[in-house]
């Protein structure tokens, strides 16, 4: 049974799962004791304390208690970059811009999250408010009930014992009765031998120790804080007069056992009601309780309780365990079942998403495999960036926790998985900044479509001598910072860029390696937009230089001749240990990749040697960089290392050293140590263009 109630007063809900639970459980116990009137009334009152007891026992304090018994579940997220920086001929692929992530939010979070915020209702407040007062009340009034007994016991008069029972003597017209739980008092009205016999007096004794053995007064004290707390419910008033009547009846069952006269015993009673008042409280056992009549007329009657038949005796022992045994099973079961849940959940192979919100939002979906080896393999994808599969260098799960090295654009990523295998917590790290990123296991119904890629467009025929038909050249934009060359496949273009650092793109040449030309050369920056080549299909890389060429020599009427000089370089050889570098599963007709992620951070894609020296001349150093490594094929590696400030001058930026003592090496150490290169100055002759003529560009 489920009731329809605020979301802001779930704990209502949970009461009243409660509270129909006792009920039932009230009235189940209730045919029990139907069952059972021809037996001692002393298992009736068993029944009714055990309904009474309900009330403080939800069958969820239970179901906890088989989980404590069973197995244990296993523990069980663009701001615009510093700089942006790519030097590389034109891809199929569709750029990764490099970009400092932002804190992320999960899917199922983003979906619950209202529209709007609601007035947090005050019903609660005033439910609570209403059963505090009522419970205090109560409570109040037993209290000042119980006191007011109390000082009246504590100014009677001690009288000798009775049965190893202390007794004392009030001036008050209350009927005997026992005070206390822990050391219980038999309280005697004055006068009581005057008005009973010594017969009637010693049955009446007889039936308050019968209380002080059964523990009457602390079984009676334990419903009272049942009444105060559950004060608005009916059933439990009607319990409290039940348990009354049973602990009376068991009472008088026990005085008539040991052989007291039933006449003697009744008169006994009517005695105490003619001339004494019940007791107020019913933790103070007395004699008078219960229905009168009915109670008088069952000692007269003569006769015993039945004892109770094996169909009784299986009944009770059937409702016990259901009622308890029921509850704790189904705790261990489900803790079982949550268990292996969740251990078929705790396998990170699946499809997970979430969502970066930086200068817009950015979905992000991971996609692990696990390989017949066990080992892990993953494709990172932006898809509010394209969408194409950005590889992941490693992929490690251990004691739930997730790590990813997305070293093509230099982001990390550590997450915790949820106990139930639907989120992984984590932070994504991407150059300097850190952030929190939240993934949730993606099912058919809420995964994101990844976009399809684009068509691949065949190659351009490799004796094709192609040219854009058209370009626009336009001064760069002052507030723009950076540099970049790229572009689709059958489009390139430069941005914020140079002449002379178009130059050195076309031609694979070092400033220093550029002679004569206007100073505006090296101080004005255009951005290049490109139209389609003249001829069908993507160039390659040759292809795309030679395009250029023509259009440096058409619109900027670039003339020039070669020539040998010697001068300061830098000489790139194999180290000692050997080359550490990956072999590129890329097509070798393809262009290459080199950008930074952020200055010291270097990634490399499909490159030949002589790429590589080519793009640390044209972007890190000021003098060129000649390839001796004899290394041939295309290779992929990452470099981190902390710049001078004698590199990158070609941004015009000034580099502040980081002295930080987890700070990558320099260049020289990191080449080294981290792809097994060396890089030694040493004078050397390179060849040189001289500019013999230049011009600012032509019109559009």
């Amino acid at each position: 049974m489920k009731f329809p109630l605020d979301g802001n007063a779930v704990w209502i809900a949970a009461l009243m799962q409660h509270l129909w639970q006792s009920t039932m459980v009230c009235a189940a116990l209730w045919l029990l004791s139907l069952m059972l009137r021809r037996n001692a009334a002393r298992m009736r009152f068993r029944l009714w304390m055990l309904a009474s007891v309900k009330f403080l026992l939800p069958f969820s304090l239970l179901i906890t208690a088989g989980e404590s018994f069973s197995v244990k579940r296993t523990a069980v997220p663009t701001v615009a970059p510093f700089f942006s920086m790519v030097i590389e001929g034109p891809s199929n692929e569709v750029a990764v811009e490099p970009h400092v992530a932002a804190p992320a939010e999960s899917v199922a979070a983003r979906a619950a999250a209202p529209a709007t915020t609601k007035r947090q209702s005050v019903l609660p407040w005033v439910v609570v408010f209403l059963w505090a007062a009522g419970a205090v009340v109560i409570s109040g009034v037993w209290m000042r009930r119980w006191l007011h007994l109390r000082e009246v016991v504590r100014r009677g008069t001690p009288v000798a014992d009775m049965a190893g029972l202390r007794a004392v003597m009030v001036p008050s017209n209350v009927e005997p009765g026992v005070l206390g739980i822990v050391q219980p008092v038999l309280v005697l009205p004055e006068g009581v031998t005057r008005n009973l016999t010594a017969a009637q007096m010693e049955a009446i004794v007889a039936h308050e120790l019968c209380h002080v053995r059964r523990r009457d007064n602390l079984t009676a004290a334990l419903h009272m804080m049942v009444s105060a707390l559950f004060w608005f419910h009916p059933l439990v008033w009607w319990i409290g007069r039940q348990l009354i009547v049973e602990r009376e009846a068991a009472c008088d069952e026990a005085v008539l056992e040991q052989s007291h006269c039933a006449m003697e015993y009744v008169e006994g009673i009517l005695n105490v009601c003619k001339f004494y008042l019940e007791v107020p409280v019913a933790c103070v056992s007395g004699v008078t309780g219960a229905d009168l009549k009915k109670r008088i007329a069952h000692i007269l009657s003569g006769s015993t309780a039945q004892r109770l038949s094996m169909v009784s005796k299986l009944v009770l022992g059937a409702a016990g365990v259901l009622s308890i045994g029921m509850p704790v099973t189904f705790g261990v079961l489900h803790t079982s079942r949550s268990y292996a849940q969740a251990l078929a959940k705790q396998n990170p192979d699946d499809a997970w998403q979430g969502t970066l919100h930086v200068q817009k939002d950015l979905r992000t979906v991971l996609k692990i495999t696990k390989a017949s080896d066990g080992t892990l393999k993953s494709l990172f994808y932006s898809i509010d960036q394209g969408g194409q599969p950005i590889s992941i260098k490693e992929t490690t799960f251990q004691n739930g926790e997730l790590k990813l090295n997305v070293e093509a654009i230099d982001g990390t990523y550590t997450g915790k998985m949820s106990p139930d295998g639907t989120t992984i917590t984590g932070e994504w790290k991407q150059g300097d900044q850190t952030h929190p990123l939240i993934l949730v296991r993606a099912t058919p119904e809420t995964a994101w479509a990844i976009p399809e890629p684009p068509p691949k467009i065949p190659p351009m025929a490799a004796d094709a001598d192609p040219s854009f038909e058209v370009a626009t050249i336009k001064p760069t934009d002052p507030a723009f910072k950076g540099k970049g060359f790229g572009g689709p496949p059958r489009r390139f273009g430069t941005r914020g860029t140079t002449l002379n650092d178009i130059i050195m793109f076309v031609y694979g040449v070092n400033t220093k390696q550029m002679v004569g030309g206007p100073a505006w050369a090296d101080t004005d920056r255009f951005d290049i937009t490109t139209g389609q080549p003249d001829v069908p299909g993507a160039p390659n890389e040759t292809q795309v230089r030679s395009m250029m060429r023509k259009l440096l020599e058409s619109r900027f009427g670039l003339k020039f001749h070669k020539d040998k000089k010697e001068m300061s370089a830098y000489v790139l050889t194999v180290a000692k240990d050997g080359p550490k570098l990956t072999k590129s599963d890329a097509d070798p007709n393809t262009p290459h990749a080199f950008f930074f992620t952020k200055l010291g951070n270097l990634t490399v894609r499909n490159a030949t040697m002589e790429d590589v020296a080519q793009g640390l001349q044209g972007a890190v150093f000021d003098r060129p960089v000649v390839d001796h490594t004899g290394i041939q094929g295309h290779w992929d590696f990452s470099l981190k290392w902390t710049p001078d400030e004698t590199q990158f001058q070609v941004f015009g930026v000034k580099i502040v050293p980081n002295e930080a003592a987890d700070a990558p090496p320099p260049i020289f150490t990191a080449i080294q140590e981290q792809i097994g290169l060396k890089l030694d100055a040493a004078k050397t002759m390179v060849d040189v263009m001289v500019l013999d003529h230049l011009e600012k560009p032509s019109e559009n």
